[in-house]
């Protein structure tokens, strides 16, 4: 009779040799729970997160009290996911520390995505950058509808200016999957880009992310 030992080496061994792909989503799950369940079959714990979470994306973006609720979690295990989910986001934003956005677009979508593509709440982000369109700060607005009643564009130009910056992408996710814009996505960015042409802060675009695509406002011709 096989023994979870046993599993647990092929898994090992599947992982270290087989390539991206080697592993199922669930046995990724089962791999990453080895360090905080020590002995035992963490195969149905981490179905069981799947098929509660939709995904293994979901399931390492949940919160970390809903992760140590599931049947056969606790505190450790939802960390040990977590962890993982940290990792991934500042590998993603590594990327596009002290490098010209504008020509590393495909990092800063995936740093984006990495991070706000499976949220469940609408979020809202402004990245500030230098003369030579390096970030110079990651902004969390807020979270909630993109208008006028979470996102002020003076706010947005006046912290720009506290700031030194020169430029500003506006970003938001649409938890729903779809990231076509509304007119309200529309509407805010026309009124935050015309404000900061006053002010001398230029809005390089407004990107919205959902769940494997993103839009861009600019190559829409919306800016």
């Amino acid at each position: 009779m096989p023994t979870a030992t046993g599993h647990r080496e092929r898994l090992r061994q599947r992982l270290l040799t087989g390539g991206a792909e080697a592993l199922a989503d669930y046995e990724v799950l089962e791999y990453l729970l080895f360090a905080a369940i020590r002995r035992g079959d963490t195969k149905p714990i981490a179905k069981a997160l799947l098929a509660r979470f939709g995904s293994l994306a979901r399931v390492l973006e949940a919160e970390p009290a809903a992760l140590a609720k599931s049947p056969g979690m606790g505190e450790a295990s939802a960390a040990a996911l977590k962890a993982v989910a940290l990792a991934a986001r500042r590998m993603a934003r590594s990327e596009v520390a002290d490098r010209p956005v504008i020509s590393n677009w495909q990092a800063l979508i995936d740093y984006l995505s990495t991070d706000m593509a499976n949220l469940t709440v609408e979020r809202v982000r402004v990245l500030y950058l230098d003369t030579k369109n390096r970030l110079v700060q990651d902004h969390h607005v807020g979270d909630g509808s993109i208008d006028e009643a979470a996102i002020h564009p003076r706010e947005v130009i006046r912290r720009g200016l506290d700031l030194g910056a020169a430029a500003l992408i506006l970003v938001h996710n649409h938890p729903s999957g779809s990231p076509e814009p509304s007119k309200a996505d529309i509407a805010i960015t026309h009124r935050i880009a015309e404000a900061g042409r006053l002010l001398g802060i230029t809005v390089h675009d407004h990107v919205i992310i959902g769940h494997g695509r993103h839009v861009s406002l600019k190559a829409q011709g919306l800016i």
